[in-house]
């Protein structure tokens, strides 16, 4: 193998350079250099993350809903990862789905796969008992433990040298390293540093989001609303998806839709549906940690280039769901990349690419069963149709559950949007559900008689 910047190859004594000390950032240091190791080759990894995720509130804080899916667990647990009882505030065995229709518990298809709710860093603004640094701090130490040094400076320059490796500037001071990995997310400014660097790289489009924390106490929680994720489809204006996740002493609604509110907020909140889920009396404080962190709801053009790749939401995540999971996996694939192939652009495009091509289309279909989502969220038969279908799947032990299963891997990201797709077409599937919007449009006095 070529020696530290001659070709594209790495080898011992290689410098690698990683922007952004999220789970994307910390999972590709700490595959980069167990992969090297295996190799037999040792690598000086520098990650760049000037945030404390052991802080409270926004200086802490990645700006996400918090929710690690079952897929993600199992595949931590391959590679010898357990998350800590300090990062897990609290493990979610069932989704609770609300909506004007009626309410019905959804329990986990296979009665074994857990989801696990967690603070991306310290937790919120306010909070008293401070949980080493969340999920963030927790890979970020487990990155450091396998040989990556944190610089705690945000980079402020990128540029190259005549050999063509790139050179990052940061508290002014210059470092040249033969790969850089940019982990920063798409609420970072510093993407556009990366637009202007003559690349050909275009950062994702993007869309907001609404994210609060309200304390409201352990038991509390676990008497409101218990190990449940509570998800709501109502047909309010602007609305598209909202969600309460029980995690310690905080539950985190998220909220994704146009425009966003303290209208839009309010209405939500004193809504039947969402008032059932919280104590008597409750109204939102006067103040309380909240964020409208932006999402990522397209691919980034051209990921990578030589000797640089994008990974996590700044390249390609899923759609709406599991983007914790989708760092893993272009993490995961970037530093394979890196470490056994090559780090040019022809390296990245024939090895890390696929991976990232396989989450955009997969996307592109996600967008469709979205699509389906919404116009079942306006319709009250459909609406009425769906949670009949459901509540008779929990009532009946054995069988096939179809619609508990299709909504089970869309809320949580759990399975790709092109399996899910499928499962509705499946003949049983459509016949079941279409009797089910038979049934929802006939009067009420005939609605019963049938249900009988």
């Amino acid at each position: 193998m070529a020696v530290n910047g001659s070709g594209f190859q790495l080898a011992s004594g290689s410098r690698i350079g990683v922007i952004g000390g999220g789970p994307a950032g910390s999972f590709f240091s700490y595959f980069a250099l167990t992969m090297g190791r295996l190799l037999g080759m040792e690598f000086t990894l520098d990650v760049y993350e000037p945030r404390d995720f052991s802080n409270p509130g926004p200086g802490g804080c990645n700006m996400c809903g918090g929710i690690v899916s079952e897929s993600l667990v199992q595949n931590l647990a391959t590679e010898g990862i357990q998350l800590s009882s300090d990062v897990i505030q609290r493990s979610i065995d069932s989704y609770f789905l609300h909506m004007d229709t009626g309410d019905v518990r959804i329990t986990t298809p296979l009665h074994e796969h857990r989801i696990a709710s967690v603070h991306r860093g310290g937790g919120p603004r306010g909070a008293v008992e401070l949980k080493a640094g969340g999920l963030d701090g927790f890979l970020l130490d487990l990155a450091q433990q396998h040989g990556a040094q944190r610089i705690r400076r945000r980079v402020e320059s990128l540029g190259w040298e005549p050999d063509g490796r790139p050179r990052l500037k940061a508290g002014g001071e210059d470092r040249i390293y033969d790969v850089v990995a940019v982990c920063v997310g798409v609420n970072s400014t510093a993407l556009k540093m990366f637009e202007a660097a003559g690349i050909s790289y275009i950062a994702p489009p993007a869309s907001k989001t609404y994210i609060c924390e309200f304390c409201l106490g352990r038991a509390t929680i676990t008497r409101e609303l218990g190990t449940s994720m509570h998800v709501f489809l109502m047909n309010l204006p602007r609305l598209e998806f909202a969600a309460l996740v029980p995690k310690g002493d905080y539950v985190t609604l998220c909220m994704l839709g146009e425009d966003i509110d303290r209208e839009l907020i309010n209405s939500f909140v004193e809504s039947r549906e969402v008032k059932q889920c919280l104590p008597a009396n409750w109204t939102i404080p006067a103040d309380y940690c909240h964020c409208s962190p932006k999402i990522s709801v397209g691919s980034a053009h051209r990921p990578f280039n030589d000797r640089i790749v994008f990974v996590g939401d700044c390249g390609s995540t899923r759609l709406y769901k599991d983007g914790i999971g989708a760092a893993y996996r272009t993490a995961k694939a970037a530093a394979r990349t890196a470490v056994f192939k090559g780090v040019s652009a022809k390296h990245f495009q024939k090895h890390y690419w696929p991976v990232c091509k396989a989450i955009n289309n997969d996307n592109r279909l996600g967008k469709f069963v979205f699509a389906v989502t919404r116009q079942i969220q306006k319709t009250t038969f459909a609406r009425r149709a769906l949670w009949r279908m459901v509540a008779r799947e929990q009532l009946t032990n054995g069988g096939a559950r179809r619609m508990s299963s299709v909504l089970w891997d869309t809320f949580t990201g759990s399975a790709p949007y092109r399996d899910v797709l499928l499962r509705t077409l499946h003949p049983a599937f459509v016949a079941r559900f279409g009797w089910n919007l038979a049934v929802s449009l006939l009067p009420e006095r005939r609605r019963h008689s049938e249900a009988a």
